[in-house]
């Protein structure tokens, strides 16, 4: 149809509608049970090539394959019309096919030459093929010619012509000699892609009568070969040097023109001497790397499969040494006809619209022509349910018996497209193609897939249900494809179950039912690990493996990607031992362990090693008087790199026999220079040594002997020192024989007093390792110095080493010794250090020795004093008492301490500490409770540490709902230890804190806490109350009400549930202190506190006795049991600031037993 024709107003807006509407097409199922009975048109399955060139020896073969419902028969046209193949003998169509056969033998071939097209055809419509185009291959004999004899200058350029007869398809080029051998090519000489020779400049050698060119056309297999060329090259007037001229293409700009997806062909072949180099760029652009490659010496350039983008010029340039010379292609990409998107067979339902496009491009832009059933549609009977629009046709509202088959042909000057496309009307009830009850099973966290391939016209809606009930959605962890199948991105083991897939469509309902099963997956847990293993023993690589249990595992163990060899592998469930180890052993072991649907392995290797050989052939070289170049050559390292090299002699002159470590050297060396001392008869051996170990030592050198000489170094390690007042003893670490340099070895010893100025003083002494100066002064400083001497010299300069001669214990004591006490426990001591001569030894400080005498307090008892003692090193001249006790009086004296002990002491010298705060109170107890009294019993404290000044007392009521009231306080002479409180609540917890006081201040509390009695009054008046009928009702709810709760309370003991008082702790969590209520009254919350001053006694228990009062008991439970106790905190207006909360501490053998409920009494109470 006419591209040009003005587009239809408003068809994009109609085709937007329809395609949103539109059904997709129903692809065919392959699936013979399905086809069978579904009507189909004709599709075409084989056919030619368009283009058929045949070889003129054999029949011809022009195929034509076709399906369809029912089976589609054939026609043939021959250049456009109709071809009447049962009226010719030599024509056979194959039975059930197109495909044409064509006997030529006896005949002219010519007579079948033509352009073909094969139609299949049923009640559904038609398919159209390819135009086949039938050509004769031809290989053609050369024209007759008359070569004449060429004869060129040394250093010239020459091109031979081929121009071989024109062949159906081209002939292969290639240049020979009459011999049939291949002609040389290279950078001078190269063969140019139409066949002619190219000479940059020739040679003497080049001189020949038989230059060939030979063609061979390949269908035919025949070479066809042209005269001889005779070339002479003369040099009575040779060419010289020149620039580079480009003798193909010639010029400075060519063209060249490429179809895109063919290959591009560049050349450029140039003159000049030297032979130029050639080399090729692209202008604004890079080479294609991927598709690009070089030929003939980079005189060509061929890019494959070529795009647009490959469009532009490329310079080829040409260089000698004496300039270059450039040439520039100008490359332009046109392009046939080539699919964007191909039309597909749709198959619809009836009043169902569907849309066929035949997207294509190329360049020039191809034009589009539909037909349907081979004709073109301007030809075609009107439909208007079909709309046509370039590239694409919508069917509207198809009705059956209108399938068809449609043909798309696309073409520019370049070639053609055409491909076929049907329409298949089909109204169709759905068919499920999955086979029923099939079992998937998949592993954990893997994607799973349950089929459900259907079939029907229109398409089936596929919907999913999970074990018959629950419908499956579309979302998370589900998805539902387009063809049906469900996935599930990742399966877990609650996934598995069973399955319905339901297809639907206006023509029936199909059901079918799979399985899933999700699988734990097979994990390594143990991988094997690398191996290092000395050769001979045992190589153990570990492989646990965890599966599913309904899985059968199969374990595999593989060397080097192959089954283990026979012989002394051992393989157990998880485990693969290698037996005796060898060199042959040594690779990567894979264990593998298989399930039927996954598998896990890993990996390890086996590294054999060995000592290794010891060093061989060893060699001593540049000997002189103090050192010699030993040489070895290394043994096998056995798979583990030579660490080092241990060089070892042995001296047989003073120890023979006994192998000594020399030096080292790394495990690259084969040398090492050794250096030698005088007077040893040298001989030299070599260990190698790797991670394994130590080789044999190779054997020894020959033997070297250096001759004696004076004694390089002097004794080590001299020292001098004091043994006895007076005494300076020096001694050393003698020299051996083989530093001894020469016979005769004997020492020098010098010595004099430090910073005299005194000559030095010395003795000879033998080979001995210590000299004893006596008669000297004590503790004196000396200085020394030890020489070493033989019968050929003396050792270098000695270094001088100083020490003191002997001392003895110090003279006299420290001077002005005093005290200043800073507060009731610390005093500092301050002394005159003593004269250094008087230390007579090294000085390593001062000791104080002090011991407290007596107290101040006249009523105290003093008890006997150890005596304290502190060192304070150094030269000192003062020192800290800290720890002191208060109100006390001390005695202390000082000693000098050296080396030796200590000196004499220093006269005695005596203070005293100041008052401080005493200690807590010894005891606190309450007794004889009453109705509104309470007595209080208590004792002074242990320490006064001053003079008492009296007691503080503070008590605070605690009631029922844990609540603290107001506190009161009160103070009491030293004198005075007990006191009897009045107008106290009845039936009440009160909490005491006493503190005993100094003028220093008050001390540490400690706490009591007691009932007083119940009142009986009350009771009284609750019997005559319960008298009455309506209170006993009353009575009897509550009486029942407090059962259920104490057993709730035991059963949450039991569980280890909280008491309300640790409920509000866990409730509120405050650190915060929270203050009685004095304001108003009332009470504040009763929670213990834990302040810096608390000595975290715990509370003690209470009971009920027999006498109505409530007493304290270890054994017995109640909220006191759970307080922590000790002594609590004052603000300055006499509030009491605390917590009154906490757990009881219980042993280990009481943690699991409950305790028993509160009191009914304090219970009812609460209620009145």
């Amino acid at each position: 149809m006419d591209r040009n024709r003005k587009r239809v107003p408003g068809f994009a807006a109609v085709l937007l509608i329809l395609l949103s509407h539109m059904t997709s097409a129903l692809e065919v199922p392959l699936d013979p049970k399905v086809l069978e009975g579904l009507p189909q048109p004709p599709t075409i399955t084989l056919q030619s090539p368009k283009d058929y060139i045949f070889d003129p020896r054999e029949n011809i073969v022009i195929h034509c394959e076709a399906k369809g419902k029912p089976h589609p028969s054939f026609l043939w046209t021959r250049n456009g019309t109709h071809f009447e193949v049962e009226k010719d003998s030599k024509v056979l169509m194959k039975p059930g096919s197109g495909t044409l056969v064509i006997d030529i033998s006896g005949e002219k071939a010519e007579a079948y030459e033509g352009t073909y097209q094969c139609t299949a055809h049923n009640e559904h419509g038609t398919a159209v093929s390819n135009s086949i185009v039938i050509r004769q291959s031809r290989s053609p004999l050369w024209s007759k010619e008359r070569n004449e004899a060429i004869a060129v200058q040394i250093g010239g350029s020459l091109v031979l012509k081929c121009r071989p007869p024109a062949g159906l398809p081209p002939p292969v080029i290639f240049w020979m000699d009459n011999n049939f051998q291949r002609l040389p090519l290279d950078q001078r000489v190269s063969q140019a892609l139409n066949g002619d020779l190219y000479f940059s400049n020739v040679l003497p050698e080049d001189t020949r009568s038989d230059y060939i060119c030979y063609a061979r056309f390949p269908h035919t297999q025949t070479i066809q070969q042209k005269q001889p060329i005779s070339v002479t090259v003369l040099d009575n007037s040779p060419d010289g040097e020149r620039r580079p001229r480009f003798m193909m293409p010639q010029g400075t700009t060519s063209t060249k023109m490429v179809l895109r997806g063919e290959t591009l062909e560049l050349e450029c072949i140039a003159d000049g001497l030297p032979t130029p180099e050639i080399s090729w760029q692209k202008d604004g652009g890079e080479l294609p790397s991927s598709r690009m490659s070089f030929y003939n010496y980079k005189k060509t350039l061929k890019v494959s499969d070529v795009n647009e983008a490959d469009g532009g010029d490329y310079r080829c340039t040409a260089t000698n040494n004496l300039g270059t010379v450039h040439h520039i292609i100008q490359v332009t990409v046109k392009a046939a006809p080539f699919w964007v998107s191909a039309p597909r067979n749709l198959i619809l339902a009836p009043n169902e619209t569907g849309i066929l496009t035949c997207r294509v491009d190329g360049k020039p832009k191809p034009l589009i022509t539909w037909l349907v059933n081979g004709v073109s549609l301007q030809n075609a009977p009107e439909d208007h349910t079909r709309k046509v629009d370039d590239d694409t046709v919508i069917l509207s509202n198809v009705q059956s018996g209108s399938s068809a088959v449609y043909q798309c042909n696309a073409s520019n000057e370049f070639g053609y497209l055409m491909a076929n496309a049907f329409v298949n009307v089909l109204a169709e009830p759905p068919r499920v193609l999955t086979p029923p009850n099939r079992v998937y099973q998949v592993i954990t966290n893997r994607p799973a897939l349950l089929h459900c391939a259907s079939f029907g016209s229109p398409i089936p809606a596929i919907t999913w249900f999970k074990d018959s009930q629950t419908s499956v959605k579309n979302g998370d962890p589900y998805v539902i494809h387009d063809n049906g199948t469900l996935e599930i991105n990742v399966a877990q083991p609650i996934n598995s179950g069973k399955y319905t897939c339901i297809a639907t469509n206006n023509f029936g309902i199909k059901e079918n039912h799979v399985y899933l099963e999700v699988k734990e997956p097979t994990r390594i847990l143990k991988q094997p690990e690398y191996k290092v293993v000395q050769r001979g023993m045992s190589a153990v690589f570990e492989c646990r493996v965890k599966h599913d249990p309904s899985l059968i595992p199969t374990m595999t163990w593989l060397k080097d990607n192959r089954e283990l060899p026979d012989g002394r592998f051992e393989v157990n469930m998880e485990s693969l031992t290698i037996k005796d180890v060898t060199e042959e052993d040594e690779g990567t072991y894979t264990c593998i362990m298989n399930t039927t649907l996954d598998q896990d392995s890993a990996s390890a290797m086996l590294t054999v090693v060995e000592k290794p050989d010891p060093p061989t052939d060893l060699e001593l070289t540049d000997q002189t008087e103090r050192s010699v170049h030993l040489t070895w050559i290394p043994g096998d390292e056995h798979n583990s790199p030579t660490e080092k090299f241990l060089i070892q002699y042995e001296d047989l002159l003073h120890q023979p026999g006994v192998w000594i470590n020399l030096t080292e050297a790394s495990g690259t060396s084969t040398t090492a220079q050794l250096n030698l001392s005088p007077y040893v008869y040298y001989s030299f051996r070599v260990l190698a040594m790797n991670h394994v170990g130590y080789s044999q030592p190779s054997q020894p050198s020959s033997q070297y002997r250096t001759n004696p000489a004076a004694p390089d170094e002097n004794p080590s390690d001299v020292q001098c020192l004091g043994t006895m007042p007076g005494d300076l003893a020096i001694s050393w670490t003698p020299l051996t024989g083989f530093q001894a340099n020469g016979p005769s070895l004997e020492y020098k010893v010098l010595w004099r007093q430090k910073d005299t100025g005194e000559d030095w003083s010395w003795q000879n002494v033998g080979n001995a390792s210590q000299f004893v100066v006596s008669g000297g002064p004590v503790y004196v400083p000396y200085e020394v110095m030890v020489q070493a001497l033989n019968d050929y010299g003396s050792g270098p300069e000695p270094e001088v080493v100083s020490g003191h001669s002997g001392g003895d214990l110090p003279l006299s004591a420290p001077d002005s010794v005093h005290v200043m006490v800073h507060n009731s426990t610390l005093a500092e001591v301050h002394w005159e250090p003593v004269s250094f001569p008087s230390v007579r030894g090294k000085l390593e400080g001062y000791k104080v020795y002090y011991r407290r005498e007596s107290g101040l307090h006249e009523t105290e008892e003093d008890a006997e004093q150890r005596e304290l003692v502190l060192t304070f090193s150094g030269n000192r001249s003062e020192g800290r008492l800290p720890g002191l006790q208060p109100y006390s009086t001390y005695n202390l004296t000082i000693r000098v301490l050296n080396n030796k002990g200590e000196g004499p002491p220093s006269p005695s010298k005596t203070f005293t500490t100041p008052e401080g705060v005493p200690g807590p109170p010894s005891f606190l107890n309450a007794i004889n409770p009453s109705l509104d009294t309470l007595t209080l019993q208590w004792g002074p404290p242990t320490n006064n540490n001053g003079r008492l000044a009296g007691y503080t007392l503070k008590y605070q009521p605690v009631n029922n709902t844990n609540e603290l009231g107001p506190v009161k306080v009160m103070t009491f002479l030293a004198n005075e230890t007990t006191i009897t409180l009045g107008n106290l609540n009845s039936s009440m917890l009160y909490k005491f804190y006493l503190s005993a006081k100094t003028i220093k201040g008050s001390g540490p509390i400690i706490t009591e806490e007691a009932f007083t009695v119940m009142d009986t009054t009350v009771a009284n008046r609750q019997v005559d109350i319960a008298t009455q009928g309506w209170f006993i009702g009353l009575m009897c709810a509550i009486a029942l009400l407090i059962l259920v709760l104490l057993i709730v309370c035991f059963i949450k003991r039991n569980k280890g549930g909280k008491y309300p008082v640790k409920e509000k702790e866990d409730a509120h969590q405050d650190p915060e202190i929270q203050p009685m209520k004095e304001d108003d009254g009332t009470f504040g919350e009763y929670r213990s506190m834990e302040s810096d001053t608390e000595d975290h006694k715990p509370l003690k228990g209470s009971r009920t006795p027999s006498n109505g009062t409530v007493r304290r008991d270890e054994s017995d439970d109640s909220l006191v049991d759970y307080g922590e106790g000790g002594d609590g905190q004052f603000n300055e207006d006499g509030s009491f600031i605390g917590q009154y909360s906490g757990k009881k501490e219980k042993d280990t053998h009481e943690g699991n037993e409950s305790s028993e409920a509160p009191s009914p009494v304090n219970a009812m109470n609460s209620f009145v």
